[in-house]
C-alpha cells in the first residue's frame, strides 16, 4: 500500500498526515491489543473501553451524506514501513522536502491511538454497505514500538489524546448543530419568537441567569432542555419509539422538523398567554424582568432556570393524563395558582427570604409539586409519598410542611 503523504513533527513525534479509504481501515486497522501493555488485565481494560458509541457512529456513517470526521491517530510498527520523498521545487526557488509516499508492505501492525469508537464505526457500516469501501478519512500515522520505552511513549500519547479532547459544549450544539432538531427548532424560536427574540434569552455556559441581568425571561441552555421535553411529549403522540439520543444525532426529515416547529411555537405561543408573562411582554421598563426574578422577593418561579423546566415538564405531563384538555387550558388553571417565590410553599423550598437567595432545586420533585398545586389527586399514591417525604425534608419542619401541603389541597378544591 503506497500513501501519499505530508510529513511533520512535534515534540518527539515524527507523523505522517495522509487518507485510508474506509476498505483499508477494515482490512489494516485492528483492535489495540497487546501494543501497550505486556498485561493481558491491562489489555483488555483497554479493549473494554470501546463502548455502544460506535453504533451511533455506525448510523451517522449510514444515513448522513454531509458525514465528516476528524483525523484517526494510528500507531504502525512492524513490517516494513518506508518513508519515499518528493522534492517539489518552485519556480521562486522555494523547495518543499516534506512530501511524498509512505509505503507499507502490508505486515505491519497499525492500531488506533485516538479514534478507536470511529474506526469501528466504519468497519461495521461497511459490513451493511460495501458500497462505502472508497470513502476515505484522514488519518495521522505515527511510529511505535513495543518495547517498554515505546509502550510508555505512545501510553502518554493515548490518554493525552482522550484525556484533554473537549466534548463540544452544548451552547455550540445549539448554535451550530444541523442534526439535533432541538438545536434547529431553538435557533428558530430565537428568531422569530415574540417571547425569545432580540434579548430575552440570556446566553450563557450554563442555566443559571446573573442577579446583573433584567431583561432575560431564561437561559439559552434552559429554553433548549425545555424544547428537548417537548420533543419526548412530540415523539410520544407520534409513537415513535427512537431513543431521545439516537433521535437527536441523525437530522429528522424536512416535514418532521416542520411538524416538529408547529408543535413547539404553538406550545409557546399558549405560554406566552400566561397573565405574568404577558405583564412582562408588556411593560415598558427598560429593566421588565426585574420585577420577576431580584433578590427581594425571589420574583416569579417562571423567571427561574429552576422553576421553568419542572413547569414544562408538569403540563406536558397533565396534558399527557388527560389529553382531553388543551394546554392552553392548563396554563389558564395555573394562572389561578401562585407562583411568586416569597409565598408558600416556595419559602425554604426553593427560596431562603432570610439570606434572600435560591435554593438549588430537585427538577423532579418541583414538577410533583406543580402538579399536586395543580390537582392534588392527579398524583398517584408513590408520587405523593415521594413528594411529602421529601417536601417535608426540604423545610426540616414535619407539621409546617404537612400544614401547608393540607391547605393547598384545600385551596385546589376552591380554584
Amino acid at each position: 500500500m503506497k500513501l501519499p503523504a505530508i510529513r511533520g513533527n512535534i515534540g518527539v513525534w515524527t507523523y505522517y498526515v495522509s487518507t485510508m479509504s474506509f476498505s483499508d481501515i477494515s482490512k489494516y486497522v485492528k483492535e489495540i491489543n497487546d501494543e501497550l501493555h505486556k498485561s493481558t488485565t491491562l489489555s483488555e481494560m483497554i479493549q473494554r473501553s470501546i463502548t455502544n458509541n460506535y453504533k451511533n457512529i455506525k448510523k451517522y456513517i449510514l444515513n448522513q451524506d454531509e458525514r465528516f470526521f476528524n483525523s484517526l491517530v494510528l500507531a504502525v510498527y512492524a513490517g516494513n514501513p518506508q518513508w519515499v520523498e518528493v522534492e517539489i521545487d518552485y519556480d521562486d526557488g522555494e523547495e518543499f522536502f516534506n512530501m511524498g509516499f509512505l509505503k507499507l508492505n502490508g505486515e505491519e501492525k497499525i492500531f488506533p491511538v485516538d479514534g478507536q469508537h470511529r474506526a469501528e464505526g466504519i468497519k461495521r457500516a461497511l459490513e451493511e454497505d460495501l458500497s462505502l469501501s472508497s470513502q476515505s478519512v484522514p488519518v495521522i500515522f505515527i511510529g511505535h514500538s513495543t518495547d517498554d520505552r515505546g509502550m510508555e511513549r505512545t501510553r502518554r500519547l493515548f490518554s493525552t489524546l482522550n484525556r484533554y479532547a473537549k466534548p463540544v459544549s452544548m451552547r455550540d450544539i445549539i448554535a451550530l448543530d444541523e442534526d439535533d432538531i432541538v438545536a434547529v427548532i431553538t435557533r428558530e424560536l430565537l428568531v422569530d419568537h415574540q417571547l425569545f427574540k432580540n434579548d430575552r434569552v440570556l446566553d450563557s455556559k450554563g442555566k443559571p441567569i446573573p442577579e446583573a441581568n433584567k431583561r432575560a425571561v431564561t437561559s439559552v441552555i434552559t429554553l433548549y432542555d425545555c424544547n428537548k421535553e417537548l420533543l419526548k411529549y412530540f415523539k410520544v403522540i407520534r409513537n415513535d419509539k427512537t431513543r431521545i439520543n439516537d433521535y437527536l444525532r441523525l437530522r429528522p426529515s424536512d416535514t418532521d422538523i416542520e411538524d416538529f416547529k408547529v408543535f413547539v411555537f404553538n406550545y409557546w405561543d399558549s405560554f406566552m398567554k400566561i397573565d405574568v408573562i404577558q405583564k412582562f411582554l408588556n411593560t415598558n421598563e427598560d429593566s421588565p424582568a426585574e420585577k420577576f426574578r431580584n433578590r427581594n422577593n425571589g420574583g416569579h418561579l417562571l423567571f427561574r432556570p429552576i422553576g421553568l423546566l419542572p413547569f414544562v415538564t408538569a403540563s406536558i405531563e397533565l396534558k399527557r393524563r388527560n389529553t382531553e384538555i388543551t394546554i392552553e387550558t392548563i396554563f389558564q388553571e395555573f394562572d389561578k395558582i401562585d407562583l411568586f417565590l416569597n409565598e408558600q410553599p416556595w419559602i425554604k423550598f426553593l427560596w431562603n427570604d432570610h439570606e434572600k437567595k435560591v435554593i438549588a432545586g430537585d427538577n423532579q420533585l418541583v414538577k410533583l409539586l406543580l402538579m399536586f398545586m395543580y390537582k392534588p389527586d392527579i398524583l398517584k399514591e408513590n408520587e405523593f409519598k415521594k413528594l411529602d417525604s421529601k417536601y417535608k425534608g426540604k423545610l426540616g419542619d414535619v407539621k409546617e410542611a404537612e400544614g401547608i401541603l393540607n391547605e393547598l389541597r384545600e385551596k385546589s378544591y376552591h380554584i
